[in-house]
């Protein structure tokens, strides 16, 4: 099929999740080849994918370069080459586009891929003896053979909201919260690919079909049911649906005592491994705890999702009575960690004294009840990051992606926690690709990719993202708004920036850092005395003046606002403003570089 069929979008789409898979996430070589070679043709560069040039470019040879001397770059594409055949083999295999290189050139070649049955398994594996199996196995790899032979895709599946049957919103939490833990317990299971909670939670309380549903959120399965809390009794209904004739695989009723709850997790996840012939995994720790801790628990985990950043500020209290309670249950240690890190930097907070060495003990703590828990490797991840332990912050990260490759949270965290603030944007961008993947209608990855997106300039993309938010998303307008600044359409700019403050209160926060972008907007158009007006009315607010000062040109003023920025802000704040596109005037002077090396940023 012809590569223009496909559009540039569904192509970068499909760059940034091979970049973000095992292969190429630790071969910064390669993927900056690749990158180079697609990012050229797309742009209608072909001109330059020329052996020396790439040289240049992507290798870092000297402008003389002697491709008869030096075969670098024939060498490294036909390790490229391989690279991506060994992708489509494996974790790419159910990917819808294949980028290839051909041989003879550096001008790559998309084609969309047909809609594939999933793979069975061989009859030789299954009756062959061992030996025989081993040696062929062998054989074929030598040959090359495998590439024929694709291993079966991970088995994608959703887990609906389980409806909570006693109609009382007050009881919603449980029934929520529930769901998510048996999303959690799934996506432990080897050979599963679960959607996260806010892509399956965008169906709650909606007419339900399950083909429309798979279709929407392109998996295999479904997981519905419902729930009765009945004082210290529990019902659970749960059932399993495949998506393309709506067949119920396997269901099942649940009548325990309130504290079975983890045995009614435990059961549902053992239904559907045994339906689908998959095999436990082995990451996940029994947890036992009373009805009241789980409760709360519960609670806890509920708030940030019905009230975004300002419900995980909220949770803290509940998570500190959970583990009043109970202080062995590692998942509230785990959830204190993250809440605690997301408070550690927001701007004009009143922050506790010893907030960060609490924060370092908690997440600590978590890691110490249950080496195995994701979400505790995260957690600390994050306070690593806060703390400017970006070595030990990536380990944390990527070792809680080993535990838990389904949880598109630690991904988002990944990016915009440690690569985003370091300058790796191309890398963050990557990760929230592959949170996509697995989250594919989340708010917070769609408004975090847009955000990262606009530090690459890439203003179009980032748009894109925008409209695609909710209308209630505040964050929406201010990125939209800063995408069409990035684009010269400064007027529709003000404009959006100034329905924020005619429209709702919402989080203070997130309103008053617009009127930072919109005094960078009114210097712009030449409205300079109304940017002017801002300053006096932000006096003391540092994150805000910095980028009025930006766009004033006011180098001296902007700098020491971010100094004024940097005691509560710490590196990982400081170092994701300085990504932004309103403060490049900034870049290359010399007073720059010495904050950053105090604040704890690398070059």
């Amino acid at each position: 099929m012809d590569p223009i069929e496909l559009q540039a979008e569904d192509v970068r789409r499909q760059l940034d999740r091979v970049l973000a898979s095992t292969g190429f996430g630790r071969n910064d070589r390669l993927s900056r080849f690749l990158r180079f070679v697609v990012e050229c043709h797309l742009e209608g560069r072909d001109d330059e994918l020329k052996e020396s040039l790439i040289a240049v470019e992507v290798f870092r040879r000297k402008p003389d370069y002697d491709p008869k001397q030096d075969s670098i770059v024939r060498s490294e594409a036909a390790r490229l080459r391989s690279r991506l055949m060994e992708y489509y083999a494996g974790q790419g295999s159910g990917d819808p586009v294949i980028i290839e290189l051909p041989k003879g050139g550096y001008t790559p070649r998309y084609r969309p891929v047909a809609t594939r049955a999933p793979a069975r398994r061989s009859p030789l594996r299954r009756f062959w003896p061992w030996p025989v199996a081993v040696a062929l196995a062998a054989v074929l790899t030598v040959t090359g053979w495998w590439w024929l032979h694709p291993k079966p895709s991970p088995i994608s599946i959703a887990v609906l909201p389980l409806e909570n049957l006693s109609h009382d919103p007050a009881n919603d939490y449980f029934s929520d919260g529930l769901t998510d833990e048996i999303i959690r317990n799934l996506g432990l299971i080897d050979g599963l690919a679960v959607r996260s909670r806010t892509s399956s939670f965008v169906f709650k309380g909606r007419p339900r079909n399950a083909r429309d549903v798979g279709k929407e959120l392109e998996t295999d399965y479904i997981l519905e049911g419902s729930v009765l809390r009945d004082g210290q009794q529990l019902r659970v209904n749960a059932q399993l649906v495949r998506v393309r004739d709506d067949f119920t695989l396997w269901s099942s009723k649940f009548d325990r005592e309130l504290n079975d709850v983890f045995a009614i997790q435990d059961d549902i996840s053992r239904g559907i491994v045994n339906n689908l012939r998959l095999k436990i995994g082995h990451g996940r720790r029994r947890y036992e705890t009373s009805v009241e801790a789980y409760d709360l628990y519960l609670r806890a985990r509920a708030l940030p999702y019905e009230k975004g950043p300002l419900g995980q500020l909220q949770s803290i209290g509940l998570f500190e009575q959970v583990i009043a309670k109970d202080p062995t249950f590692a998942p509230a240690h785990a959830g204190l960690g993250a809440a605690l890190a997301v408070r550690s930097a927001v701007f004009s907070h009143d922050h506790p004294r010893d907030e960060l060495t609490r924060m370092r003990a908690v997440a600590e703590k978590a890691n110490e009840l249950d080496p195995l828990l994701a979400e505790a490797h995260d957690a600390l991840g994050m306070v690593q990051a806060r703390d400017g332990q970006w070595e030990l912050a990536e380990k944390s990260f990527r070792h809680a992606i080993e535990l838990d490759p389904n949880r598109a949270l630690t991904y988002n965290h990944f990016a915009v926690w440690l690569l985003w603030p370091l300058g790796r944007v191309n890398e963050a961008i990557n990760q929230l690709r592959v949170a996509e993947q697995t989250d594919p209608l989340a708010p917070v990855v769609r408004q975090n990719l847009a955000l990262v997106l606009l530090s690459a300039g890439r203003y179009d993309e980032a748009a894109a993202q925008c409209q695609r938010l909710p209308e209630d998303n505040e964050t929406k307008i201010r990125h939209l708004a800063r995408a069409r600044l990035g684009q010269g359409r400064i007027d529709e700019a003000i404009q959006l920036l100034g329905t924020v403050r005619s429209g709702s209160p919402g989080d203070r926060n997130h309103h008053e850092i617009n009127e930072g972008f919109l005094g960078y907007a009114y210097v712009r158009s030449g409205r300079r005395e109304e940017a002017e007006h801002l300053v006096v009315a932000y006096a003391g607010q540092p994150q805000i003046l910095v980028l009025i000062y930006a766009g004033m040109g006011d180098k001296d003023r902007a700098l020491e606002a971010l100094e004024q920025m940097a005691p509560e802000a710490g590196p990982q704040r400081i170092g994701q403003y300085l990504t932004y596109p309103e403060l490049a005037t900034l870049r290359g002077d010399p007073r720059l570089k010495a904050l950053r090396k105090r604040v704890g940023l690398p070059e």
